[in-house]
């Protein structure tokens, strides 16, 4: 409870480590958390220090498992995680675990790139073989066509009667005729038929028709519609232009055959090709997830041993080497209650390296404030986390956590109290609490779902106290619950003759008058009385009622950490503090706000039913504090007024003395202060002087 109240008692070692054995005791400490270690170097850059190439070598290795971890999930290969985090490796294995890890990248990278390259062929056979199917149909007999055919070319008279693509007939054309095909991306269609007509003027007639399959985009990897195309030009600088035109669309081009009997020939040299490069592929994907099935068995384990060597040698750079540069030297603040730990930590380390010299250490003193420590469990920590929020305390200040426990989830309920939504997140976090061990939930990586889980107990105390005062405020799910009968009854208002059966048709509302024998049989047993949701003045009176016990839990709540305060002046010996902060603090709270809780409870105590309408409002009496009106006003009680004066006096000379007294008297202190001791002190010489 003190650790938890104050922090942990901390102390500044040092640690002498052997050069041999520095590595193992380092790691050993970092096992058990026992330190923080200082920078001993501060003023020597990062890429100066004793060990940058071993922290270059880790981030190598890092790389190499970022890289293999992408891969696996890639594969969808899950990756399993141990139950224990595995140490640190030893020094003898490293350069073991290095040279695994690279071997492994590099079979790795060869067998990607092998796959990928085997992908990127059968993905241009496959687009071949679609565009010859496709061409095909273009290559028809077409009279209409040949006859505007042979009135451009009257010396060509063969070409009549002949097909368009025959051998024969382009043999005879010589080197006028050409053809290009291939594939062009569905958003590039227009653009690139608009650009040969345009360039080339009529000497192109395009034909082109959708795949009917989806293709992969090989510079983006996804799939995508595709349309084959077929050029036929004429002329060498026409054929120039539309592959110049093809380039910059970045069609995909392949060669065109010259007949039928060659076309059958390729598609059958193509689906060949095909088939084994499906052969293949398939045995290269078999052994690339062999591959990463075997490196996911041990990932986990180099990716926290990784992790722990590049720490240590983080750690081994803040050290600083003794003359002879046989031994660092190190400090770390180690709470008070661990320094045994640490010696045995430090004992094992030089065992498992097998120094033949101990590491040591021993503790020194300094006027350097300590970092705060305060131990937490899975309990407290969500609560300390909140305050740690606001800002972490000095060494020795009080934690505020363990108030916090109880003061935000009850806060909380008062703001937010519903018995049905309270009960809701009192069953969510129970149920996360129940199974916190389950590894799904431990190592989620969902960023919402992780903070949940952390603050489970928060949650747990905040529906639980919601409940409490939704039970209070009889409010499940905006509605009242009738669990006790209420106090009140509306008979006894027709049995006395108060109310008539007429009334009843001729007023849209009528008031319960509690004065009435009968109608007022006592308090509800626990909360507000559910006769109130049928109430015209509901609204009023819950509102009311949540204000003035907001107000009371508001101040208190204030109060209590204004009077916190004064554990911390007390225990770092600033009295000055209690009189120049928590005083005029104290007093300026109490005589505005502790006077208003103090109307809230008078008014409950000195009125009653019977005389409720006459009393006066305490909203109004709380401005007419501030604003001195003249003439009679209402009051509570006699010398009202003389002592709100009085208190208001108290409150504003509290003011300057909040603003200007402690930095006045610590001007005085270290200046005029220090101006007077030396004064006194050579008054004392002269006085010496002059007895001897």
């Amino acid at each position: 409870m003190g650790s938890l109240f104050r922090g942990e008692p901390m102390c500044l070692a040092q640690l002498f480590l052997q050069s041999g054995s520095a590595y193992e005791c380092l790691s050993e400490v970092g096992e058990r958390g026992l330190a923080e270690f200082r920078d001993l170097n501060p003023n020597v850059s990062v890429f100066q220090r004793k060990f940058v190439n071993e922290v270059k070598k880790c981030e190598e290795m890092e790389r190499i498992l970022g890289y293999l971890v992408q891969e696996i999930k890639k594969a969808d290969i899950p990756l399993p995680e141990g139950d224990v985090a595995p140490p640190a490796p030893l020094l003898k294995h490293i350069l073991e675990i290095q040279e695994q890890l690279q071997k492994l990248e590099t079979e790795l990278r060869e067998v990607t790139k092998n796959k990928e390259k085997l992908r990127k062929n059968l993905l241009e056979l496959t687009e071949y073989t679609c565009m010859l199917e496709v061409t095909q149909r273009f290559v028809r007999r077409t009279a209409e066509y040949e006859s505007h055919l042979h009135a451009n070319y009257e010396e060509f008279p063969s070409v009549e009667n002949e097909p368009l693509v025959d051998y024969n007939c382009m043999h005879r054309l010589g080197a006028k005729l050409g053809f290009i095909s291939g594939l062009v991306h569905i958003a590039k269609v227009e653009a690139f038929e608009k650009m040969l007509w345009r360039v080339c003027k009529g000497y192109t007639i395009l034909t082109y028709a959708e795949l009917d399959e989806c293709l992969e985009d090989p510079d983006t990897g996804e799939t995508t519609k595709w349309f084959v195309f077929l050029v036929s030009y004429w002329g060498e600088q026409i054929g120039q232009k539309v592959k110049k035109i093809c380039d910059c669309y970045h069609c995909h081009v392949y060669p065109y055959p010259n007949n039928m009997e060659e076309r059958k020939a390729v598609v059958e040299g193509l689906n060949v090709r095909i088939q084994d490069l499906h052969t293949v592929l398939h045995k290269t994907e078999d052994y690339l997830r062999q591959v990463l099935c075997k490196a996911s068995e041990s990932i986990y384990t180099w990716v926290i041993q990784v992790k722990k060597m590049k720490a240590i040698y983080h750690v081994l750079n803040l050290c600083s080497f003794d003359v002879t540069n046989k031994c660092l030297i190190a400090e770390v603040w180690c709470p008070v209650a661990d320094l045994q730990n640490l010696r045995h930590a430090l004992e094992e380390g030089s065992r498992k390296s097998g120094a033949t010299i101990s590491s040591f250490m021993n503790t020194i003193p300094t006027t350097q404030p300590p970092p705060t420590l305060i131990r937490t469990n899975k309990f407290t920590s969500g609560f300390q986390n909140i305050v740690d929020a606001y800002g972490v305390g000095n060494y020795g200040e009080v934690n505020p956590a363990l108030y916090t426990i109880i003061t935000f989830p009850f806060l909380f309920a008062v703001m937010f109290g519903d018995f049905g939504h309270g009960l809701l997140m009192f069953i969510f976090a129970l149920l996360t609490i129940l199974y916190e061990n389950h590894p799904r939930l431990q190592r989620s990586q969902d960023e919402i779902m992780k903070m949940l889980f952390e603050g489970r107990y928060v949650i747990l105390l905040m529906g639980l106290f919601s409940v409490y005062t939704g039970l209070i405020y009889n409010d499940c799910f905006s509605k009242s619950l009738n669990i006790f009968g209420s106090g009140w009854n509306v008979s006894a208002m027709f049995e006395q003759k108060v109310w008539r059966p007429e009334d009843l048709k001729s007023n849209k509302f009528l008031t319960l008058d509690p004065n009435v024998t009968g109608v007022y049989n006592g308090a509800y047993p626990f909360g507000i009385d559910p006769i109130w949701n049928l109430a015209s003045n509901r609204l009023s009176f819950l509102n009311s009622f949540k204000m003035k016990m907001s107000v009371i839990f508001g101040v208190t709540h204030m109060t209590f950490g204004v009077v916190l305060g004064v554990f911390n002046h007390l225990h770092f010996k600033k009295k000055y503090n209690i009189y120049l902060v928590f005083l005029p603090e104290l007093l300026f709270m109490m005589c505005i706000f502790g006077y208003l809780v103090f109307m809230i409870f008078f008014k409950w105590l000195a009125y009653s039913a019977e005389d409720s309408t006459s009393a006066p409002s305490i909203l109004i009496q709380f401005i007419n504090m501030f604003l001195f009106p003249g003439g009679e006003t209402e009051v509570f009680y006699t010398g009202q007024v003389a002592l709100q004066r009085f208190l208001l006096s108290i409150a504003f000379l509290s003011v300057p003395v909040m603003l200007f007294g402690k930095p006045l008297y610590l001007y005085w202190l270290h200046s005029g202060g220090r101006g007077i001791r030396m004064y006194r002190v050579s008054i004392e010489r002269q006085l010496h002087i002059s007895s001897v």
